[in-house]
């Protein structure tokens, strides 16, 4: 056992608000208050006995997943803890954003429409400590998975500006630690991040770029918003923390990041420099081979006294899902609605892990709808392969609810839409040349289908409500 201070004593925490949301502090922009308050509820798991960041960390974060979040206390020959799994599920989320489960898509795209932009701090925890040589040694970065050839930063928030414009954009990207001072960053072509390093790269330079390791989930939910080239996702960020972003000028380059995160990488991505990479794991839970990614060199690491690294256990894992799924799914609800006043609530579902699949609920759809909506998402998200558009009473985050409307509201040969040649993501595991063939379900009621109707059989609403007494007073533990 290691017996440094446990990190969370050290959040000092007061009650925002009352019921189940999370306590949270105006102080607090870090995860250190959603771990003291998971820890409060017991779903936080502690170990406190040595594990080996090779594979054995990663064995751990897969075998718990969404069952609660982790922290492990002693990494062999690290004396930095570890925690991750903290955005495992829908009620995790909800809590971070401090709204109910129902709200969080509505909270997202508020952020969107009403952005806060950040201010600046000069003191700041995530700069208690700065050390500019060895810096990737110091951090225990596991390595994750049997064929993958390194260590992996997998919860790695970057931070960098457009050299053109001066905008600023915050993104994910995984890191594989090569030396000392030298990684190798995988990022797709069409990334925001890949363009403002080929534009870096145009003029002869690196570009400058920081991770941020440990921010608060909201600003980790956040960069994973589609934003458009140029938007800055720390000002939606804000948004959803109801108050600005507290950010700190960077030690060695001209950038700002997170002051109350756990810990800063600063450094260059050198997109001249391409590093040829080996089989990486992919959120549909299998490997890929990208061929090369390029290389980074960091100058600089600043960090909390007292500082932890998060990990993201990455494949077909939960946090890897959700932290892509409900952002993507906010997004592209803020693109439908432009055009489609009467869409309600759109999931992206972990069987298209987290990525590929997209429901969307609409209100009396009008005919074409449905097919519009497809549209729309197919050209807004690439990545995006299968729709599935539903009436509004059905939950589109309830996957045997769709598929109940796939059986009952829809005819193969009518309601099937098969479009060949579509753009695709390089990670989808079944694209040939880039493209791939994409198919769209109408799932909703069609007005002549069915001359009984499509009303449920169920006992009237005054039996139910006199049946939920009875179980109150003789057990009401089965209505939870």
């Amino acid at each position: 056992m290691n017996d440094h201070p446990d990190p969370l004593e050290n959040a000092a925490m007061t009650s925002r608000t009352a019921g189940a949301a999370m306590p949270r502090s105006e102080s607090d922009q870090s995860c250190r208050g959603i771990l003291q308050e998971l820890d409060r509820r017991g779903r936080l798991l502690v170990i406190s006995e040595e594990v080996d960041p090779i594979h054995d960390v990663s064995a751990i974060l897969s075998i718990v997943d969404e069952k609660a979040a982790v922290r492990l206390d002693c990494i062999k020959g690290h004396d930095m803890p570890i925690f991750g799994n903290i955005l495992s599920d829908l009620d995790r989320v909800a809590l971070a954003l401090d709204v109910a489960k129902s709200d969080i898509q509505e909270k997202l795209l508020s952020s969107i429409a009403s952005p806060v932009p950040p201010v600046f701090v000069d003191d700041a925890p995530v700069q208690q400590q700065l050390f500019q040589d060895d810096v990737l040694t110091r951090l225990p970065v596991p390595t994750f998975f049997s064929k993958e050839t390194g260590p992996y930063i997998t919860a790695g928030l970057i931070v960098a500006r457009d050299p053109e414009t001066g905008l600023g954009n915050a993104s994910y990207a995984r890191i594989k630690v090569l030396g000392p001072n030298e990684a190798m960053i995988g990022i797709a072509p069409n990334h925001h991040l890949a363009i403002m390093a080929r534009k870096a790269g145009a003029k002869g330079e690196p570009l400058p770029f920081a991770v941020v390791l440990g921010a608060h989930p909201a600003i980790q939910l956040a960069a994973c918003f589609y934003l458009g080239l140029g938007d800055d996702e720390m000002h939606c960020a804000g948004s959803l923390l109801g108050e600005p972003v507290r950010l700190v000028r960077c030690k060695s380059i001209d950038l700002a990041v997170p002051a109350e995160a756990e810990i800063v990488l600063e450094g260059h991505i050198h997109i001249d420099e391409p590093i040829l990479e080996g089989l990486v794991s992919e959120y549909h839970g299998m490997y890929e081979d990208y061929g090369s990614g390029v290389r980074v060199r960091f100058e600089c690491m600043t960090c909390r006294s007292d500082a932890m690294l998060q990990v993201i256990e990455p494949g077909y894992h939960m946090e890897h899902l959700y932290l892509g799924a409900v952002p993507i799914a906010a997004s592209l609800k803020a693109v439908i609605r432009r055009s489609v006043l009467n869409v309600g609530e759109v999931a992206v579902t972990a069987s298209g892990s987290g990525r590929n699949n997209v429901v969307v609920q609409v209100d009396a759809p009008r005919p074409g709808q449905a097919r519009r909506i497809m549209s729309i998402c197919w050209g807004a998200v690439s990545i995006v392969k299968n729709i599935t558009i539903v009436d509004s009473d059905v939950d589109p985050w309830d996957l045997d609810a769709v598929e109940l409307a796939k059986m009952t509201r829809m005819r193969a040969e009518r309601d099937i839409l098969i479009v060949t040649d579509l753009p695709a993501d390089r990670s989808e595991p079944q694209e040939d040349g880039g493209v791939i063939a994409k198919v769209g379900y109408d799932a909703t009621m069609k007005a002549g289908d069915r001359s009984e109707g499509f009303d449920k059989a169920l006992p009237p609403p005054d039996s139910y409500e006199r049946m939920r007494q009875l179980l109150l007073r003789v057990k009401p533990e089965i209505l939870i």
